[in-house]
């Protein structure tokens, strides 16, 4: 027996209540498949689509789901079915749902599959119940085939944020930077946080495995008392130094300087003309 979905008393948010709005340029672009579709038209749809589930602004070939668009091009299954598969695939598993914890798991893909955040918290503990019963593929059915989804976005509509005032889109939320994806990649001597073992026993290593928690390094790292310098000490004992020093007489008054080099007597080479010639 499935075990039904918790009752939620959500918050009020601005997407649950019902205004008026000037359009500009922040109006969401609603991209809807009907049956006179051009295939430029179907093109832009399907681009829109991995834009609000994969939240790629540039599709990777290696994450083009090319089953699925064959499927959309020929009208085999409808645009929802198209989401559904999209959510369902390895590169959402990859990118969203193995880097996540279950509650934020869920507050991402009712973003992308909803265009609402989660309310509050009991909803996101409401849904990660069936993430933990039904995994990620039964996940993906109870949102595509929910009652809100249908009302807001049919058989023929892409998702969309519905409401957006100051906050930027959903869709450009990277999913991997979060307090959980840090801690599980935190690096501890080329291991990570939970690949730290005792070599040939299998069992982690607690005192290894302390010190690379994340919260036990800021606090090793706030209690180092780093020495403090006292610039204006140092200046002032310079001068002073400066100061006491006595600095040597280097004039020259009342000394007389002799040559270092006496005069030699320099012979003429011809010692045969007299010094005082006769004429």
């Amino acid at each position: 027996m499935a075990i039904p979905l918790l009752e939620i008393t959500p918050t009020t948010q601005n997407q649950r209540v019902a205004g008026y709005e000037v359009p500009d340029e922040d109006d969401p672009t609603l991209y809807r498949l009907n049956p006179n579709s051009s295939e430029s038209d179907v093109n832009e749809i399907i681009w829109a689509a991995y834009r609000q589930i994969f939240s790629e602004q540039l599709i990777l070939k290696s994450h083009r789901q090319v089953s699925l668009e064959s499927l959309l091009r020929n009208r085999s299954i409808s645009l929802r079915e198209f989401i559904r598969g999209l959510g369902k695939s390895e590169v959402y598993r990859n990118m969203v749902a193995e880097t996540n914890s279950n509650y934020r798991l869920v507050d991402i893909t009712f973003k992308r599959f909803l265009g609402r955040a989660s309310y509050n918290k009991d909803e996101q503990i409401s849904w990660s119940i069936v993430i933990a019963t039904k995994g990620l593929h039964g996940f993906i059915d109870a949102i595509v085939d929910s009652e809100e989804y249908l009302q807001n976005f049919g058989d023929d509509l892409v998702p969309y944020q519905r409401r957006r005032f100051n906050e930027r889109p959903f869709n450009l939320v990277n999913p991997r930077y979060s307090d959980y994806w840090r801690t599980r990649l935190i690096q501890l001597e080329g291991r990570s946080y939970y690949q730290v073992k005792l070599y040939g026993t299998g069992e982690p290593d607690k005192q290894v495995a302390r010190r690379a928690i994340p919260s036990n390094f800021l606090e090793m790292a706030r209690s180092i008392v780093t020495p403090q310098v006292n610039y204006q000490r140092y200046k002032d004992r310079a001068i002073n130094q400066a100061r006491r020093s006595e600095i040597p007489d280097m004039t020259r008054q009342g000394t007389t300087v002799k040559p270092a080099v006496s005069r030699t007597e320099v012979a003429l080479p011809y010692r045969y003309i007299p010094s005082d010639p006769k004429v």
